[in-house]
């Protein structure tokens, strides 16, 4: 490329000199000899014509020539550097920044070799456990650098489980968001696929809330910060990504938290894009609970429908209840339809706060927060507001030091 561009500059020039040198020679000098009869004839015959100003005439034509060429040379010129140095650039680098991405690229990521990730695990024992999902384990790892890490073992039981795997991997080495989980590497085996993310050392959100500490933990002002660290998360998916993504699986066990307990959203494995999506070309998947209802009757995925789940998680937040929960052996009680006639009422909604935050707060951040909960899983898509709208919302009821810009006052 370069070899061709520097033999095109070179063949420019010739031409170039060659034009000038044609140009001089067509047209004579003013120190030439007298003109020949013909002109001389010409005159007489014309006798308004000077040849003066004739000779005047072919030096003004030449300079214009001659500036021409020069002008068309410099920008040939210009265009041949500026394909030189675009040739020198590498396309395959993408800025992955907050500001947006382009996902069409595979990005880089660790390729494990299985004794490695044995090793890291303690051969997968069961002390290394820390979670469950829907195709396997996920442990506890530390790797060969000291770094610790979590596992995700997946037993290539079916295709759905190989395709899921495929598209976590694909994703997560494509995203980078302070509020989304990081990819460090993955291996494939015969029988078994293997994930590996950083580290949460807080575990799910769903483990905090519903586990043996029943959110004691986390403080209202911690539970606002996890909610507007996770509507950050997804303002990106939808927002800064490029195509948009749809999770299609949030809920309060893939929000995983870290020693600080800032959010971060995890398993993609159902996740999709913008334009790769419709009634008829992928599967109806999500958690019952979350799952938003014009997706579940109709098969309709939009970005609202993880406006809908993040609603749910954010009465999970204020509430301290499952969103399902079981009545009977045969009965079950969604936390939506639960709650939505207290929501609304002034009265009845600091009864049915979570008790570890009763009183905690001030009743007007009660009521706003219950206001956009509300609108977020409204039966009708188009009543739901964009997670960005969300995202402003709860931003002035976190605190300045957790993330919002709340100022606490002593």
């Amino acid at each position: 490329m370069r070899k061709n561009l520097h033999l095109l500059l070179k063949v420019l020039v010739i031409q170039f000199l060659c034009s000038v040198y044609a140009c001089t020679a067509f047209y004579p000098p003013a120190s030439q000899p007298s003109p020949s009869p013909f002109y001389t004839s010409m005159a007489s015959f014309s006798p308004g014509i000077q040849m003066g100003r004739g000779q005047e005439h072919n030096k003004l034509l030449i300079a214009l020539i001659v500036s021409s060429s020069s002008l068309g040379l410099i920008v040939l010129c210009c265009l041949c550097f500026w394909f030189v140095y675009r040739s020198n650039q590498s396309p395959k680098t993408t800025k992955n920044t907050e500001s947006g991405i382009s996902i069409s690229k595979k990005g880089f990521v660790q390729s494990f070799d299985y004794k490695t990730l044995e090793k890291a695990t303690g051969g997968f024992k069961d002390s290394n456990l820390i979670g469950r999902g829907g195709f396997g384990l996920v442990y506890k790892a530390c790797l060969d650098n000291h770094t610790l890490a979590a596992v995700k073992k997946i037993e290539n039981v079916s295709q759905e489980a190989k395709r899921e795997f495929q598209n976590e991997v694909d994703l997560l080495s494509k995203i980078h968001h302070p509020n989304i989980i990081s990819l460090l590497g993955h291996t494939s085996e015969i029988s078994s696929s293997f994930i590996v993310y950083e580290l949460m050392e807080k575990g799910s959100l769903d483990a905090q809330l519903h586990g043996p500490s029943g959110g004691s933990a986390l403080t209202w002002h911690m539970r606002m910060k996890i909610a507007l660290d996770t509507a950050r998360g997804i303002e990106y998916l939808h927002e800064r990504c490029r195509p948009p993504v749809i999770h299609r699986d949030i809920k309060s066990s893939n929000i995983l938290l870290d020693s600080s307990f800032n959010a971060k959203i995890s398993d993609f494995g159902l996740a999709v894009t913008n334009g790769m999506h419709g009634k008829n070309n992928i599967k109806l998947s999500g958690t019952l609970g979350y799952v938003a209802p014009e997706y579940l009757l109709d098969g309709k995925l939009t970005d609202k429908s993880d406006v809908y789940a993040f609603g749910v998680v954010l009465l999970e937040l204020l509430l301290g209840r499952k969103p399902v929960e079981k009545l009977s052996s045969v009965q079950y009680q969604s936390l939506v339809t639960w709650a939505m006639p207290q929501l609304t009422d002034r009265s009845k909604l600091p009864k049915i706060v979570d008790p570890v935050i009763k009183d905690t707060m001030d009743h007007k951040h009660l009521y706003q927060v219950a206001a956009v909960a509300v609108l977020c899983v409204q039966p009708e898509p188009s009543y739901r507001p964009l997670i960005t709208d969300v995202l402003h919302s709860l931003v002035p009821l976190v605190p300045v030091e957790l993330g919002g810009t709340l100022r606490l006052t002593p």
